[in-house]
């Protein structure tokens, strides 16, 4: 029955699934949000280690998850993957290399004869909760503002700036959103380590911690607010149906969102479940914030990729010609391959089960400070 899908309907559920990827990723960097509050909640090395040993659980799935977003994509759009790794390579190499020093932190944190110290380290994780969400963010605001690349007729790229890929960094939109998921993610991290620590006798560390929910939400929402004021007026890249030809329309994205109610709904829905975390994070006892922010993020983030792929919409759009823009239609792979691949993905039920079911094996206790006192191996 999926062989005979036609393949407009496989390339839109392929992005569709891409996008799941993608916010589901979004919601994982509490870990690295988790890490950049190390040095502004842990006072002792024993609040450290607790906070260090909590996001030290998960920090592969994280890892995994982008992994996994950027293998989905490489064999969903393999013209994307070719045209933004092989020509922005130097803001990919940058990601990467925040999320390499990530692993060596917590594998060497607390080994014998550390030569670097804790503090070196710590710096790592903070530069990838940081620096790395960053330029993640405005890796994604690219598919909104566009980027400096050009497709000749063999599809070789040709990138028109010599930062390969960081110069979306330096574009406000892009920056403003790279910002608000650095500080969105840290919002994440404040509300896991509620629900994830132990704090029994530990009133002051509990309070600083609950604090740092409520206070990077406060910082990360002008950002937010420029953001989606940008996609509500900003002029947009859209492509006629008639002729294929990309242009450019004033008001595109909002016409997306207008078009496509279910869409709407779930970034409105999701933004609303991030702020309801938060304030009862903040202004209760509950440790639940995490498990309404967390499925608030991944509608939100799902929200804003397919505000970006569906509706006739170029998804990479290329600033310097717009014809060699990419869109779900012409970057995908071949009918055989989406059809392969969907049966492929029909397993994907059975994985999300696993995690879930390793999640809670994991999660089953809250940790203590003994916890990391009392074992050799803690992070």
């Amino acid at each position: 029955m999926i062989g005979n899908l036609d393949t407009a309907l496989l390339q839109h559920l392929w992005w569709l699934l891409c996008s799941v990827v993608g916010s589901l990723f979004l919601f994982l960097t509490f870990v690295q949000g988790g890490q950049t509050l190390l040095w502004q909640i842990a006072k002792t090395d024993i609040e450290k280690d607790m906070v260090i040993n909590s996001l030290g659980r998960k920090w592969e799935l994280t890892f995994t998850t982008l992994v996994l977003f950027g293998g989905a994509l490489f064999a969903a759009f393999p013209k994307f993957y070719a045209t933004s790794f092989g020509g922005a390579y130097w803001v990919w190499m940058v990601i990467l290399f925040t999320f390499i020093i990530q692993a060596v932190s917590y594998e060497y944190r607390k080994k014998p004869g550390n030569l670097l110290g804790k503090w070196t380290y710590e710096l790592f994780l903070f530069i990838n909760g940081s620096l790395g969400i960053l330029l993640i963010g405005a890796a994604i605001g690219t598919f909104f503002s566009g980027s400096n690349f050009v497709l000749n007729d063999y599809n070789l790229v040709k990138w028109t700036s010599s930062l390969r890929g960081l110069e979306a960094a330096f574009n406000f939109f892009n920056l403003s959103l790279g910002v608000f998921l650095a500080f969105h993610a840290r919002t994440l991290g404040s509300l896991y380590l509620t629900n994830n620590l132990d704090f029994t006798g530990m009133p002051e560390f509990e309070k600083r911690v609950r604090t740092g929910a409520l206070v990077n939400l406060l910082c990360g929402l002008p950002f937010l607010l420029y953001v989606l004021g940008m996609l509500a007026f900003m002029k947009g890249y859209a492509i006629d149906q008639d002729t294929g030809m990309v242009f450019m329309e004033s008001g595109k994205y909002l016409h997306n969102l207008l078009a496509m109610p279910a869409v709407s709904a779930m970034l409105a829905g999701g933004l609303v479940l991030v702020i309801a975390g938060v304030v009862l994070n903040a202004f209760s006892r509950s440790r639940a914030g995490i498990w309404l922010a967390g499925p608030g993020t991944v509608l939100t983030g799902l929200a804003l990729l397919l505000t970006a792929g569906y509706n006739n919409t170029p998804f990479y759009p290329s600033k310097a010609d717009l014809q060699s823009s990419l869109t779900i239609f012409n970057a995908s792979s071949s009918h055989y391959t989406l059809t392969a691949m969907t049966y492929v993905a029909m397993v994907i039920p059975v994985v999300l089960a696993y995690i879930a079911w390793v999640w809670y094996l994991m999660d089953r206790g809250k940790i203590k400070a003994e916890d990391v006192t009392a074992q050799e191996d803690s992070y």
